[in-house]
This record gives C-alpha cells, sequence and structure tokens, in this order.
C-alpha cells in the first residue's frame, strides 16, 4: 500500500490519501482488518510520497458567476519551486509584516467592494483585489522611492496612458476610482498582449517592454505562459520576480488569518460620497465649512488633490460626504468669490522658513505644505519657487 502521508507547512497542511501497493508487516501476518493503532512491531514502507497543499483549494474557488480565477488555477501554483517562493512570502507576511498588515487590510475594507465591482466588470481575475494590498497597503497617497503613485502605484507616463491627470494641481493616481479603472484596464490589456497573468503581473511590475525584451532574449520560439514566465525567473530583476509569489503569500495570509495568528480585521466603512461642482479654486478649508464637515474629511474624499485645493481656472467635480451635496451648493454659493482663494507664486528669500512665509501670506503652514509636497521645511533653497494658496479677503 503507498501512502500519500500529510505534512506540517505554512500552506496549512496536506491532504493524506491512499495510492495503493503493498505494505508488508515485521513479525505479523497480513490482515484485512483495519488497524487504527498499530503495534510498534508493524513497519510501514512507502513507496510513494506525493505532497498536495490543502490551501490551493480555498484559495481558486470559483466566483459568484461562476467563473474560475484564472491567476490561481494556474499550473506553476502546484510546482514545488513556486510553492518554497510562495512559503518564504507567507512567512514574510506572517511575521516580520505582522506590525502593519492589519492596518493593510482595515483599509482594503474600504474600497473592497469598488475594486471587485469593477474587476467583475472587466471579468478579472477576483484575485487581483490584493494587488493594491501587496503595493501600497491600499494608501492612496502612497508613494514609492522609484516615483510609483498611489493605490496601484502608477508612474506618471503609465498613469497619463491611461487617462489619468498627473499635473500641478491634481493627481489622479492617487483617486481610488480612477486609478482603479485604469488599472483595471492596464491589467487586460496586459493579458491581451501576454496571455498569462504570470506575465502581466511581471509586465504591471517591471513593464511591458522589459517583459518583450527578456522573452524575446531567452525564448524567442516559446509561447508566452505561466510556465514560461517561471521558468524564466532567473532573468528577470529580483522584485519581478518574487511580485506573483509575493502576492499569492499575501493571499493565503489573508484568507487564512487566524492560521497565521491574525484577529479578525477591524473592517471600516465602504467609501461613500456625494459628487459637487466647484466652480473655481477652493481651498480645501473653505470646501469643508461649505460642506459642514471636518477638513480632514474632504482631505480623505479627495486624496488627489494634493496640493491642498482645487484647480484654478476650471469646473472640478469634488467628492463631499455621503448627503452633503445639496448644503455644500447652498453653503458654497453664499461664499464671496474674493474670499473663496487666490495662487500666488513666492520665491524663498534667505533665511525663511515655512513658518515666516505662512506668517508673510496668513495662511497654515499646514496649507503651505500641501501645496508644496515636495518641499522639505528644513532644505529650503534661495530662488525656491513655492506655490501659496491665499483668501484675498482674509
Amino acid at each position: 500500500m503507498d501512502l500519500l502521508v500529510s505534512k506540517g507547512s505554512r500552506f496549512g497542511g496536506f491532504v493524506l490519501l491512499l495510492a495503493g501497493s503493498s505494505c508488508s508487516l515485521v513479525g505479523g501476518s497480513e490482515t484485512t482488518n483495519p488497524v487504527l493503532f498499530p503495534e510498534p512491531n508493524v513497519e510501514l514502507r512507502l513507496k510513494t510520497i506525493q505532497f498536495e497543499p490543502l490551501h490551493w483549494a480555498f484559495i481558486a474557488p470559483p466566483t459568484s458567476t461562476g467563473r474560475v480565477d484564472e491567476l490561481l488555477a494556474s499550473p506553476v501554483m502546484r510546482d514545488p519551486e513556486f510553492q518554497e517562493a510562495v512559503d518564504d512570502w507567507i512567512e514574510y507576511w506572517e511575521n516580520a509584516a505582522r506590525p502593519w498588515f492589519p492596518e493593510f487590510l482595515r483599509r482594503m475594507s474600504i474600497f473592497e467592494e469598488m475594486v471587485d465591482s469593477v474587476l467583475d466588470a472587466k471579468e478579472l481575475p477576483t484575485s487581483l483585489r490584493y494587488l493594491p494590498l501587496i503595493e501600497s497597503g491600499y494608501n492612496p497617497r502612497a508613494r514609492s522611492y522609484a516615483s510609483a503613485v498611489g493605490m496601484w502605484q502608477f508612474m506618471p507616463g503609465t498613469a497619463r496612458e491611461h487617462g489619468m491627470t498627473v499635473a500641478a494641481f491634481v493627481d489622479e493616481r492617487r483617486d481610488p476610482f480612477k486609478s482603479t479603472d485604469a488599472a483595471a484596464e492596464y491589467l487586460s490589456s496586459l493579458y491581451r498582449r501576454f496571455d498569462s497573468w504570470f506575465l502581466a503581473l511581471a509586465s504591471y511590475n517591471g513593464g511591458p517592454n522589459r517583459a518583450q525584451r527578456i522573452l524575446r532574449q531567452n525564448a524567442r520560439l516559446e509561447q508566452p505562459s505561466d510556465s514560461l514566465f517561471w521558468a524564466l525567473r532567473q532573468h528577470w530583476p529580483r522584485e519581478t520576480r518574487e511580485f506573483v509569489p509575493k502576492l499569492v503569500g499575501a493571499i493565503i495570509v489573508a484568507k487564512n488569518l487566524e492560521s497565521y495568528g491574525y484577529e479578525p480585521p477591524e473592517r471600516a466603512p465602504p467609501f461613500r460620497y456625494t459628487a459637487v461642482k466647484v466652480p473655481d479654486a477652493t481651498t480645501l478649508d473653505v470646501l469643508a465649512q461649505a460642506a459642514e464637515a471636518e477638513e480632514d474629511e474632504i482631505r480623505w474624499l479627495n486624496p488627489e488633490l494634493f496640493r491642498g485645493f482645487t484647480p484654478p481656472g476650471e469646473i472640478y467635480e469634488l467628492r463631499v460626504p455621503e448627503g452633503q451635496g445639496e448644503i455644500f451648493t447652498l453653503n458654497y454659493a453664499a461664499i464671496p468669490q474674493g474670499e473663496r482663494m487666490t495662487v500666488v507664486e513666492h520665491s524663498v528669500e534667505h533665511g525663511e522658513t515655512l513658518s515666516h512665509i505662512s506668517v508673510k501670506y496668513g495662511i497654515s503652514v499646514r496649507d503651505l505644505q500641501a501645496a508644496n509636497p515636495r518641499a522639505r521645511p528644513r532644505y529650503l533653497r534661495v530662488g525656491m519657487r513655492l506655490t501659496v494658496p491665499i483668501l484675498i479677503n482674509r
């Protein structure tokens, strides 16, 4: 009798199966009776041992529409070396990331309904909902060392190619709705190009041109596939090579929190808002007053307004707390135009600090910093130009 035996693993255990063959009993005779607790002199000679991780059965169920998650159903998921790579990332998410992983999951609960809806509309794998989890911790304001920004970590050029505004006053990479729409379209286009979710994700991380170059140089005659990505793994930059294992590791831990020592995460209310029109540049504190809301709430609902005011010279669609649209419109119309704001440019002089400049123009240091996110308070250079939002009649 051959046995497929169980084994402890970070994947949560393995299936115990019978394969059928021979089993010899040392010092005893064969019997057809079941033996639950054999005597010590019983020796099992195992000719075939196969391990199958239980978790793969749980992380790739059909969606509510009956579609199979094509990423998690990939045959590469059963490759032992791929599983070892995933195991390393499970250990990371279980241990090193423990201080911040619950907060990542809490933020995910804010946006997951919206993200799932977009992915479903595009018929994309549901597992891609975990991509912002590993990219940014679902933080709309996240910025990488390489200047990728937002939940989905778009570079400026890629963002503009997919219809997002990246400009002096607005950075839509920070907009959770517009960036999610753009990410879904981008991922769809990458999958159409490579016909492989592993290659699509490698391209998302490292760029499609680099992916195409690696394939051309090392596998010109091969059909693109998940298996090809993994076979060529030594040719990818380390971050790209680890990208899919990192994602799968996060999925496994997130779907089995208690198995990895996590309490069920605190769930935040979903992202809800009412859209209103703002006819000209207005600082966020004035907008908050009109909406009868806290300024921090307006900042949270509109993370793309990284300079602290709506762009001048255009009608801007602003998010206010759900149900506050009508009162905002009434209150805003009552604010004289001269009390909304204007923008001036200030050239830093010798000895000036943000505090000096904010006092000079009668604004808060916080608003000055919001309008100039790249200005480092301790390292202002003489001649550096700062954008200063001011209220004319204040």
